[in-house]
């Protein structure tokens, strides 16, 4: 076999820094040696895997094709080397992308109780929205993704993890929760106020849409806000009201800054999800970290997710 993991392992480098002098600080070599290294792997595959674009180095349509698997085989080579190598235990060096309900008011909890059960543990945390986390997971930017939204991408494995509950909130002083008080808000009296939403892409943005839209076809009005903690405070502000996750409310419904709307909408949840690359091999320190997550429900302070799975 010709095909070395050493030239996967460069080739990997190049395709996710975009040049063989920046790949080359990670590997190490020397950026002529990276650059051999590439040619001789086009070389054995018999393909260009690059266009080559003035200095960088950009992955064709061959090396889109090669990059999944070139991961998947690097991710075994890894899961060998943890389970059978010298000292036993590996210790878990993890990457994670959230989506910002998840990673500003959940995932704090729980990788906090993690990391006291396991002290070694190196975790690094990152933050979007639920369209950067899909696709950070497709390009294996992350070991693992956290999700409040739908994920429909083929190469994507989804697995449920926590239900969350949606609110809809406004100020005490807003007209509709004056009106809430001589009992439950009707769709049309929703329909006619001013919602602010999160921008196009976020999970929170579909669920609620996905939520709401069955039974507010019409909402008149909307203002798009680019975090549930904007939102959040401009709906304390008076500005309109929204509906969001009740862990991101929690705090400034128990400061009496917001309240919970009572309506004659159904109960509003939605399914938060623990996603990755179908062809990311688990190592089995990552296998543990999944099963503790699952485990450990998550439940933020205020009841905002509980840890009732679906079916996988």
């Amino acid at each position: 076999m010709k095909l070395t993991l050493r030239q996967l392992e460069i080739f990997q480098a190049v395709a996710l820094r975009g040049s063989t002098s920046a790949a080359a600080r990670s590997v190490p070599l020397s950026q002529s040696a990276t650059s051999a290294a590439v040619n001789e792997l086009e070389h054995v595959l018999g393909t260009r895997l690059f266009d080559r674009v003035g200095k960088r180095l950009l992955l064709n349509d061959r090396g889109r094709t090669l990059l999944p698997a070139a991961r998947a085989v690097l991710d075994g080579a890894q899961h060998i080397e943890d389970t059978f190598g010298s000292g036993g235990g590996a210790l878990l060096d993890l990457k994670i992308f959230a989506s910002t309900t998840i990673g500003n008011y959940i995932l704090p909890r729980v990788l906090a109780r993690f990391r006291r059960l396991h002290p070694d543990a190196v975790l690094d945390l990152r933050i979007g929205n639920t369209l950067d986390v899909v696709t950070a997971v497709r390009e294996f930017g992350t070991d693992l993704g956290f999700v409040e939204g739908p994920c429909h991408a083929p190469d994507v494995a989804v697995l449920p993890w926590l239900e969350d509950e949606l609110v809809v909130v406004a100020a005490p002083t807003h007209p509709l929760a004056l009106a809430a008080g001589r009992g439950r808000l009707t769709g049309k009296q929703l329909m006619q106020a001013l919602w602010l939403l999160r921008e196009p892409g976020s999970g929170t943005r579909e669920a609620v849409e996905q939520a709401l839209m069955p039974h507010l076809p019409n909402i008149r009005s909307m203002m798009t806000l680019g975090s549930s903690e904007a939102i959040k405070n401009a709906v304390a502000e008076g500005l309109g009201i929204s509906c969001l996750s009740r862990a991101v409310v929690h705090d400034l419904v128990a400061a009496h800054r917001l309240i919970v709307l009572a309506t004659r909408l159904p109960r509003l949840t939605r399914r938060l999800s623990v996603i990755h690359h179908r062809l990311k091999v688990l190592s089995g320190p990552l296998q543990g970290f999944v099963a503790y997550c699952e485990n450990a429900g998550g439940r933020p302070t205020g009841g905002g997710a509980t840890g009732r799975r679906g079916a996988p």
